[in-house]
């Protein structure tokens, strides 16, 4: 848990208690302290809550990317397999395609001369 969730968590807490304290007692200082304190607390508390959010995706990130670097070669492997495959079993789709794919890559050679 991020410290400042922790001491917002707290603040939220006192300012909640002083607000009462000065609803009950009739004090409209403590009571408006009170309550400053409490959205200073809450607004702590949720920062607390973004700082951990972001170390939680950060590490999350991390993972995936340690993940792709490991097994990049097998997904390259795995890839080549499902490719020949398909030739192999649509070879007039793959000859369509390859075709198409030419003449894209053609068109925008030409446009860069």
């Amino acid at each position: 848990m991020d410290r400042n969730r922790f001491e917002g968590a707290a603040r939220e807490l006192g300012g909640r208690v002083q607000g009462a304290f000065g609803d009950a007692v009739g004090s409209d200082r403590n009571s408006a302290e009170g309550r400053l304190k409490q959205a200073e607390g809450a607004a702590q508390n949720l920062y607390g809550q973004g700082r951990e959010a972001l170390r939680e995706a950060t590490h999350e990130a991390s993972k995936y990317a340690a993940d792709l670097y490991e097994n990049a070669g097998t997904y390259v492997q795995e890839g080549g397999k499902v490719v020949r495959r398909q030739v192999h079993e649509n070879p007039l789709s793959a000859l369509l395609l390859a075709g198409l794919l030419g003449f894209l890559l053609g068109l925008s050679v030409r446009d860069r001369h």
